[in-house]
C-alpha cells in the first residue's frame, strides 16, 4: 500500500471486534472499504458511513499538518460529511475554557 491516495486506519467495533477500514482517491472521487477481522469479504461503500468520513477527516488531517496532503483532498471530505448532516468538530476542538466548565 505505498500509493499516496490509499489511507488506512483501524478501529474496534461495538462487540469489540477488530475493524480495518481503507480509503482510496482515485481521480476526485473516494471510495471506503472495511472488513471486519475473521471476514473473508471487503464491504465496499457506494455511500460511506459518517462514522468512517468522520476517520477520514481525521487521518488526512494530520498528513495535511504535516505537509503529506494537499488542503482540496481535506476540504472533499470535509464536504461529503456536511453533505450528509454529520460534523467532525468535538467539544475539545473548538471549546475554549469558559465552554468548557458550566458554573464558572
Amino acid at each position: 500500500m505505498a500509493n499516496r491516495n490509499t489511507h488506512v486506519w483501524k478501529t474496534t467495533t461495538a462487540e469489540g471486534d477488530k475493524r480495518e477500514v481503507r480509503a482510496e482517491k482515485f481521480g476526485k472521487r473516494w471510495k471506503l472499504q472495511a472488513k471486519v477481522k475473521g471476514d473473508a469479504q471487503w464491504t465496499y461503500y457506494d455511500d460511506p458511513l459518517v462514522e468512517d468520513l468522520i476517520e477520514l477527516r481525521d487521518v488526512l488531517f494530520r498528513k495535511y499538518q504535516r505537509k503529506h496532503l494537499s488542503y482540496d483532498d481535506l476540504a472533499a471530505v470535509e464536504k461529503m460529511i456536511t453533505d450528509r448532516g454529520g460534523s467532525w468538530e468535538t467539544k475539545d476542538d473548538d471549546a475554549g475554557p469558559a465552554e468548557a466548565e458550566d458554573g464558572e
